[in-house]
């Protein structure tokens, strides 16, 4: 079944027939009969003509069908399917027989002209008329190719093509094969007329989508494509997505942005007795492929062409229309579209296999999306599949012919039924919720559609924002008076819409809760108030809910919706807050409401008596422009602090809260908020505030009407100069100027001549000569005054005397805690103003501390011992900071003492060395080795290094490539310690890391005494170091002594301890082990070094290795008679030890086995000189136990480094063959010659080897080859 729904609901069945519905679902007619459909077959397409009186239909036979509605039961026309033969002797062109018709249209507003495709691809134009009252009809092929024709897709001339080429492409054996897939025809339509006429209406356009292109033909006044569009080849990689396409069209409508300006013109034209023309869009044409989904509008454009006229010969310009395509847009789905369908002129319906999307042409977006089964529909193509030429896949999906829309509604041909549907307006929407008795949701809603945020469609609103929310706004103010109404009637006790859960009755709380929060979000958006206040705030005190009406108004006003509110609701909100205990509540509440809206009397007293300050302060400067009566209300609270022994940290806090208020107003901002004021009142506010603050006497507040403002502790007291300065700066100097400090930077105090920046400054001096400061207060000030006088030196002009007062005044004061303050003060000081006492001035700043100053001065005046001196002292420096000073200042005293460091900075560096070392050891070693090597004895002589262990760090960090410092900054060969700290350092080494011996011994070897290291070595039990440095010094036999002597005593040791087990002897048996292990490594790099010499002669390498070879198994057959007789206790010990002594051997052998000069040694004769003395000495047995397990290790090493060898040898022999076979490979590729010898004159390519450089041959890709030469005579 397919279906046609504009105007007629007409649904085509499988027997041929047509059933015509009208939108009461009424039957009008039925078209076609039994009879006629079991010829026809089922139908596939149909379609309704525009003005609703004629019905087409394709059916799945080839057959085309007309019929007038008046007269339903007999086709009007028919196009019947056509032969082969027809076609072959091109007497007819059309639908092959059994062709099944995919699409129908009519065209333009004709009854008698429809455009059909088919399943193979092919499109006809068919003006089914008549002349004489006998069917005259014309078939025209506008796309699409005959199976096996090579002629162009399309046809549009109106002409067959010459029926010889048709009949020779007939008998061609490829002409019955099966069509390619990218010639498919997926969609056709033909531009519907819209109902304002257009200029493309003229041309008679339709639209075909094939897998590979868009084309749009013109069938008026001929036919003519207008448009190819080619699809991209990475949407044609998508099988799934290949053959997945539809269009629709939408006619031309009339301009909705022109429309006001059309109703103003149309009102002034009928006084005019003129009638306004309506402007109509262009048509717009959608299509998509795959996923993505494109629009393409169309309009005609006149240009200008010369034509010659025939008759008369002459030329004429005559305008000549031509058809424009402009992209509209584009934009990707998440599936492929199976159907797309216009809703109106901005809003599509688009289907994919699980969603149905309405998509806003105008905003570009996806408005609404709801889950949809597309099987759930009927697909003509379905009956397809039992021959296989639709696979299931594909025809489930094949839903376009079941989707159609008209005038906004949407028509789906299901299964078993037929729906209708359209989108839900903006009132709809509303009025569902009205009828659910929902009014909170629906003022919601409405609120959402006045501020643009709604979700989906908004049809039936204006597109102007300012005509949407003219409509809107008395749709809400009606619906928050419903609400109400509804709310608090009495049917809501009866009708059980609010009963309980729990059986308690009707509890309406949350109801009465969020209208009052719904209708504030609305009086927010509507920016009006009334009916929040009046109406609605009324019938909560009414019912005696006022409370709860006050409980949900509170969040909009803390975040500044509703920061309004009438005054005698914000009476009750802060009374509210004020009777449940909650001042602090109160206090936000007075914060974040208008000024205006306050009542004052309430405010400033709740505030006092629950000591708000912060709400204090804004109701005095917000509501009354009265920045001076806060900082009265802080005097007064300072006054009793300093009377009450034990004030609260409520009292504490709200008087410290003065400064906050001075620096905030004096720097022009609103307290709590930061916020800045506007410039008039900021400067209003500041005069208020410097006149009073500093003022010089006692003074009344308000100034009419007001009350003396005292600061003295007794009523009867006589009020100093300058009180309210005074009081303030006694309570807490630090933060009264550090308040100053930031007025200061304020602007205001250029212009104002009443008070000024030098003013303050001799106010504060003055206060400061009355000496009832406290030392710590008189510091601040002048750390204040000392900071803002080079700050500002054309606004603050000091007497140098007073200036003097005060750098002494900053040097002489005790207190540790204010000293780097007052050293900066001071440096800030000394930019403008330079003391003529300086001696004097450095001892007090020496005494004081300052040494940044003197740092400055010291390095200024060249004086490098008291530069560094300073350096030290300053306890304010980390140690990097001290010795990168220290460098700094060493380095510049060199340049300046003809690259020789001064004695006073040697003397001075003697001095601090305690102090230097206590900083850090490895930076003041660098120091020394770099601008003092000589200082490096007496260093370590000092207290802070009297450990060993401290003195190996130090003499660590001057030896370069050290394990123990890897930053290091010493050249790499240490030349500035002596050879007694040299010996020193390798003694140390030995004790504390024996294993870098050897590593010291090559870096020291040209300052050292060799033989006295060798005794240090030696006695502190480095034996391999020893053995190292003998064969160092070319004595590799001596070395090989020392070795067997040091196995010897070992051996004993470890024969000892074995016999003789104690605790702890665990430790002592792993040691002498380590140290066997050690010696025999040792030994063994001795003999390789000179087994792999080039001279072996020098040293008698058989005798070298015998004597390490008779030393070891010397040590293995003692240690194996030791075990053998049972004393030791611990034989897993004893089996360690063994073993670890037996590899040691089976090493050296191996190591002698691997030399490639063995050849110098004997291995047998070697061998037997190894066993002859035991033969002589009575331990044959022994001896040869130890041999036999010494030689039965090394062949089972030799066998295992066999096997490695022959898997080497396999693995090479596979990457051999494959290199091999690859190489094979590539020369066998190419080129290869037929024969040896030259084609063209038959003598060899090369004559012979030496020729190869100079002949040079051609060889060519039959086979032939010749020489180059042979080449060019040929030719």
């Amino acid at each position: 079944m397919v279906l046609a729904a504009n105007g007629f609901i007409c649904v085509g069945t499988d027997k041929g027939r047509i059933f015509v519905f009208d939108f009461k679902q009424s039957l009008k007619c039925i078209c076609g009969s039994d009879s006629s459909g079991s010829i026809l077959g089922p139908v596939s397409a149909v379609a309704l003509s525009n003005d609703h009186t004629f019905v087409a239909s394709g059916h799945t036979t080839g057959y085309i069908q007309l019929f007038n509605l008046k007269n339903p039961e007999v086709a009007a026309r028919t196009v019947t399917p056509v032969t082969l033969a027809a076609i072959t002797s091109g007497r007819q062109e059309g639908h092959l027989s059994g062709s099944r018709i995919i699409s129908i249209s009519f065209v333009a507003g004709r009854h008698t002209a429809v455009v059909s495709a088919d399943e193979h691809g092919l499109s006809f134009y068919h003006s089914l008329g008549k002349v004489l009252f006998v069917d005259a009809s014309d078939t025209i092929r506008i796309f699409g190719n005959y199976h096996g024709e090579d002629a162009p897709e399309a046809s549009i001339s109106g002409h067959p093509a010459d029926p010889l080429s048709q009949q020779n492409a007939l008998n061609r054996t490829s002409f019955r094969r099966r069509r390619r897939p990218h010639n498919t025809i997926l969609a056709m339509s033909t531009l519907p007329l819209g109902p304002l006429p257009h200029s493309t209406d003229a041309y008679q356009i339709a639209a075909l989508l094939t897998p590979t292109k868009l084309v749009v033909v013109g069938l008026q006044p001929t036919p003519k494509t207008w448009l190819k569009i080619m699809r991209d080849e990475e949407q044609l990689s998508f099988p799934a997505y290949r053959r997945r396409g539809c269009l629709a069209w939408f006619p031309s409508v009339e301009d909705i942005s022109t429309e006001k300006l059309d109703k103003t013109m149309g009102k002034r034209n009928v006084k005019d007795g003129k009638r306004s023309q309506r402007t109509p869009t262009h048509p717009v044409l959608s299509y998509s492929w795959g996923g993505h989904v494109y629009l393409l509008r169309v309009h005609e454009q006149k240009i200008k062409q010369t034509v010659l006229n025939s008759r008369t010969g002459k030329t004429n310009e005559v305008e000549v229309g031509t058809l424009v395509f402009e992209e509209a847009g584009k934009w990707m789905m998440d599936d492929a579209v199976l159907a797309i369908q216009w809703l109106n002129v901005n809003q599509m319906a688009i289907f994919t296999a699980s969603t149905l999307s309405i998509y806003d042409v105008h905003g570009m977006k996806i408005v609404e999306a709801v889950r949809f089964d597309s099987s759930s529909l009927v697909s003509p193509s379905l009956g397809s599949t039992g021959n296989g030429s639709v696979s299931y896949s594909d025809s489930v999906r094949d839903i376009a012919h079941s989707i159609r829309t008209y005038k906004g509604k949407l028509f789906l041909l299901g299964r078993q039924e037929l729906l209708v549907g359209t989108l839900l307006s903006w009132a709809d929407r509303i009025l569902s919720f009205v009828e659910q008795g929902d009014f909170l949701s629906a003022i919601d809603l409405t609120r959402t559609y006045y501020t643009g945020e709604a979700p989906g469609n908004r049809n039936g609103l204006p597109e102007d924002p300012e005509e949407r929310q003219i409509v809107i706004a008395d749709k809400i103010h009606d619906l928050m008076v419903a609400s109400s109404r509804y709310a608090f009637s009495e049917d809501r006790m009866t009708d059980g819409t609010h009963a309980s859960l729990d059986g308690r009755g009707v509890d309406r709380t949350s109801l009465f809760e969020d209208l009052v929060a719904t209708c504030a979000r609305a009086c927010i958006a509507l920016d009006d108030f009334d009916f929040l206040f009046e109406e609605l705030f009324q019938q909560y005190e009414n019912a005696g809910i006022y409370r709860m009406f006050l409980h949900q108004l509170e969040p909009f006003v803390l975040n500044g919706s509703i920061p309004s509110v009438p005054p005698r609701i914000t009476q009750r909100l802060v009374a509210l807050h004020e009777e449940d205990g909650r001042p602090d509540l109160a206090e936000r509440i007075i914060w974040h409401i208008e000024p205006s809206c306050l009542d004052i009397n309430q405010a400033i007293n709740l505030c006092r008596t629950h000591q708000l300050w912060d709400a204090l302060v804004y109701v005095y400067t917000r509501a009354l422009r009265d920045y001076v009566s806060p900082i009265i209300e802080s005097l007064a609270l300072i006054r009793s602090l300093q009377q009450n022994p034990a004030p609260t940290d409520t009292i504490i806090k709200n008087a410290y809260k003065i400064y906050s208020y001075l620096a905030t107003v004096l720097c022009g901002k609103i307290y709590p908020s930061q916020e800045p004021m506007e410039p008039d009142e900021a400067s209003f506010a500041k005069r208020d505030v410097y006149s009073f603050v500093f003022c010089g006497h006692s003074t009344v507040w308000p100034a009419e009407g007001g009350n003396l403002v005292l600061t003295s502790q007794d009523e009867s007291g006589m009020e100093p100069t300058y009180p309210y300065a005074r009081l303030l700066l006694r309570f807490d100097a630090e933060s009264f100027l550090d308040c100053l400090d930031m007025a200061f930077e304020d602007s205001y105090l250029h212009d104002f001549p009443d008070m000024s920046r030098l003013m303050i400054v001799r106010i504060l001096l003055d206060i400061m000569s009355s000496e009832d400061l406290s030392p710590s207060d008189a510091t601040f000030m002048n750390i204040f005054i000392a900071r803002n006088v080079p700050k500002y030196p054309h606004h603050i002009e000091v007497a140098p005397s007073i200036l003097h007062n005060i750098l002494i005044a900053l040097a002489t004061q005790p207190e540790v805690e204010t000293r780097e303050d007052r050293q900066l003060a001071a440096e800030y000081l000394l930019s403008v103003y330079t003391p003529h006492d300086g001696d004097r001035i450095l001892q007090l700043f020496e005494d004081a501390g300052f040494y940044r100053i003197l740092r400055n001065r010291y390095r200024h005046e060249l004086r490098w011992g008291p530069l560094l001196t300073a350096f030290l002292h300053d306890p304010e420096l980390r140690p990097p900071e001290i010795f990168s000073g220290l460098e700094e200042a060493i380095a510049s005293s060199a340049r300046d003492n003809k690259k020789q460091v001064p004695g006073d900075v040697i003397n001075t560096l003697a001095i601090s060395l305690d102090q230097l070392l206590q900083a850090d050891v490895l930076a003041t070693a660098s120091l020394l080795d770099k601008h003092a090597p000589q200082l490096h004895e007496t260093a370590l002589q000092r207290p802070p290094l009297s450990d060993d262990r401290d003195q190996f760090v130090y003499l660590n960090h001057l030896i370069p490539d050290s394990e123990y410092d890897q930053y290091s900054t010493t050249p790499s060969f240490p030349t500035r310690i002596n050879s007694r700290l040299r010996h020193h350092f390798v003694s140390l080494q030995c004790r504390f890391s024996p294993s870098g011996v050897i590593s010291v011994l090559k870096r020291l070897q040209d300052g050292i005494d060799w033989p006295t290291a060798l005794g240090i070595c030696e006695e502190a039990g480095a034996y391999d170091a020893v053995i190292w440095a003998l064969n160092y010094t070319g004595q590799p036999r001596e070395a090989l002594s020392k070795a067997d002597t040091f196995e010897k005593q070992l051996t004993l040791d470890l024969a000892r301890t074995l016999a003789s087990p104690a605790p702890g002897s665990t430790e002592s048996v792993n040691k002498y082990l380590n140290d066997l292990q050690a010696i025999g490594r040792r030994g063994i790099s001795v003999c390789m070094e000179h087994s792999s010499s080039s001279s072996p002669a020098e040293v008698p390498l058989e005798d070298i290795w015998y004597q390490l070879l008779a030393s070891q198994i010397h040590t293995v057959q003692t240690l194996s008679a030791c075990c053998s007789t049972g004393k030791g206790s611990d034989a897993g010990l004893e089996s360690e030890v063994l073993s670890t002594l037996r590899a040691i051997v089976q090493e050296t052998f191996a190591s002698l086995v691997s030399v490639s000069s063995t050849q110098a040694v004997s291995f047998p004769r070697l061998f037997k000189r190894l066993v002859d003395p035991a033969i002589h000495s009575g331990t044959t047995g022994i001896l040869y136990a130890e041999f036999r397990t010494i030689l039965t290790g090394m062949l089972e090493s030799y066998r295992t480094d066999g096997d490695m060898l022959i898997i080497s040898k396999h693995l090479i022999d596979r990457d051999v063959f494959d290199s091999v076979e690859l190489y094979a490979k590539e020369k066998m590729r190419g080129w290869a010659p037929s024969c040896g010898v030259c084609s063209s004159c038959g003598r060899t390519l090369l004559p012979s080897q030496a020729d190869v450089e100079g002949v040079q041959i051609r060889l060519s890709r039959t086979g032939t080859i010749y020489h180059l030469r042979c080449s060019a005579l040929d030719s």
